[in-house]
């Protein structure tokens, strides 16, 4: 199968070339609004839990019910545009996304700002892989990695922009005005989508085969479920909560049983048979360790300069921006190299070993870092993993039959998703484990703890004789043991950090020579690409 979608239509090929990068603006405002609503709201979750008398576990519903929603939908998008058409989907799910944002600035009670979230969710989830499996087939196999860099851009810098345009816009006008800026844009991507993108030919041909009820079921269950427990399953300290026992269960049997029909169903809701391609296979494993690490390391980042380094949002947010910085710079970079037909795996290589040295030398962050010190490794490590994200993409992707990309996309897509949730509840987890055992570890090593406990254990009663006189002694120990408890704990919490980061940093430096085995991108994509 030949991978130019429109190869005998020279007359199409030659318009999509000349609005490829309308097309890309189209899908990627679409694609960047909906990865930027992920992040954008979190800053503001105070000011809303004022506003609806929330306490704070109710009002992490209002990030819940969105992530829930847009993890369920992402793998269905691949069906779903099968069926409607990939230029009337995106219309709609742009039309329903504004006027869920609409929706949820103008919420008055806790309950309808969910259920609007839950909304725009199940609307967003459709835009970032359909933006994907769009670009690949307007873009020429040769540029798929440059198409891919134009999509990494938004993808990247959006999770990273989000907290700081959110603080700006609830500081100086409204929460509410987070969800309202969503309507001018959806206007804008609505009306480029509906005047330069059109579907290929595969799809233009509607299909007509059973809908298949039972994997939408059973995708629901497993990924819903899943999604819960990981978002919210910290707080009931994981396991030792029935419920996250419960949904676990759940969720592994309704995957299971989701894998054995979609096998066998013959109009699956989800293609699992892309895992027939090695490179598709390949590629998902490896991009689900690189969104592992990169959303881990983008919770840890704010949290040391803020949590131990005492910086305030604003600080915190122009210490971890120049990983974007560098992102952006490697992704224009890579885009333009692969252009000219170079092979990209060894900038993958090199991509994923400076990305490792950088998180190395994070891990030798001590309380005394100066931000000259912070800088040069956040900004070295998104230049890293900037030089993988499209290339490693691109690459996976490389030799899916064309109509089935939207497939492809969405189970990609998938991985992404759930890749990031993973990250960043087994990141949050290891900190706080790794900071308990450092905890106890430094504590069982100061004796005074010792003499500090027995003393509290033996105080005389109030109303004894003399206890006046012990109080004041045992009240000045007490305030110095409270200052040496406290360094101790900050310490711990150091040691964790550097532990965690010190992870990252051998997971990105284990999986960097497998990209070797990854099918060359570039001009090489397209030939591969060919004898599919």
């Amino acid at each position: 199968m030949v991978a130019p979608t429109l190869s005998a239509a020279p007359g199409l090929v030659e318009e999509r070339a000349q609005h490829k990068w309308l097309v890309a603006a189209a899908v990627m405002l679409g694609t960047f609004l909906t990865v930027l609503d992920t992040s954008i709201v979190n800053v503001a979750l105070p000011y809303m839990q004022g506003s609806f008398a929330a306490s704070v576990d109710e009002i992490t519903w209002v990030v819940t019910s969105y992530l829930v929603a847009s993890g369920v939908m992402i793998p269905m998008t691949g069906w779903i545009a099968a069926s409607l058409g990939r230029k009337r989907y995106f219309i709609v799910s742009v039309v329903v996304f504004m006027a869920a944002s609409g929706l949820c600035g103008m919420a008055q009670t806790l309950d309808q700002m969910v259920v609007f979230r839950l909304m725009q969710g199940v609307a967003g989830a459709a835009m970032m892989p359909l933006s994907q499996a769009i670009l690949l087939e307007t873009f020429p196999p040769a540029e798929h990695t440059l198409a891919m860099s134009t999509w990494g851009m938004g993808i990247l810098v959006g999770p990273i922009l989000g907290p700081t345009l959110g603080g700006w816009i609830t500081t100086h006008w409204s929460w509410r005005w987070n969800f309202y800026i969503n309507l001018p844009a959806g206007v804008v991507t609505a009306l480029m989508v509906y005047s330069f993108v059109h579907d290929p030919a595969h799809l233009r041909e509607r299909r007509s085969g059973r809908v298949d009820y039972l994997g939408i079921f059973l995708l629901v269950a497993a990924l819903g479920l899943l999604q819960i427990v990981l978002d919210r399953g910290q707080r009931s300290d994981w396991f030792a909560a029935p419920w996250v026992r419960y949904f676990v269960t759940c969720s592994g049997l309704s995957m299971v049983l989701l894998t054995i029909h979609e096998l066998r169903f013959p109009d699956p809701i989800l293609d699992l048979r892309m895992f027939k391609h090695f490179s598709f296979s390949l590629g998902v494993i490896l991009t689900a360790a690189q969104v592992f690490v990169i959303f881990g390391v983008n919770l840890l980042n704010p949290l040391f300069t803020q949590e131990l380094m005492g910086y305030d949002a604003w600080i915190s947010g122009l210490a971890v921006a120049p990983r974007g910085v560098g992102a952006v710079i490697s992704l224009f970079s890579i885009g333009q190299i692969s252009r000219r037909g170079v092979d990209t795996r060894p900038f993958m290589v090199g991509g994923f070993l400076l990305a490792g040295w950088a998180a190395f030398r994070m891990a030798d962050w001590n309380l005394s870092v100066s931000m000259m010190n912070l800088v040069p490794p956040i900004f070295i490590f998104g230049l890293g993993l900037g030089a993988v994200f499209s290339a490693l993409t691109s690459a996976s992707l490389t030799g899916i039959p064309p109509a089935r990309m939207g497939y492809a996309s969405s189970l990609f897509n998938m991985v992404i998703t759930t890749g990031a949730a993973v990250g960043v509840s087994t990141v949050s987890n290891m900190l706080t484990a790794h900071e308990q055992m450092h905890q106890t570890y430094l504590v069982q090593h100061f004796s005074v703890f010792d003499a500090w406990r027995m003393s509290r254990d033996h105080l005389p009663m109030p109303g004894a004789p003399h206890f006046n006189y012990l109080g004041q002694v045992i009240s000045g120990q007490h305030q110095q043991l409270g200052v040496l408890y406290g360094v101790i704990q900050s310490q711990a919490w150091l040691l964790a950090y550097n532990d965690v980061y010190r992870l990252m940093a051998m997971v990105l430096v284990f999986i960097a020579p497998w990209c070797l085995l990854l099918p060359r991108s570039g001009r090489g994509g397209g030939a591969s690409a060919a004898s599919h």
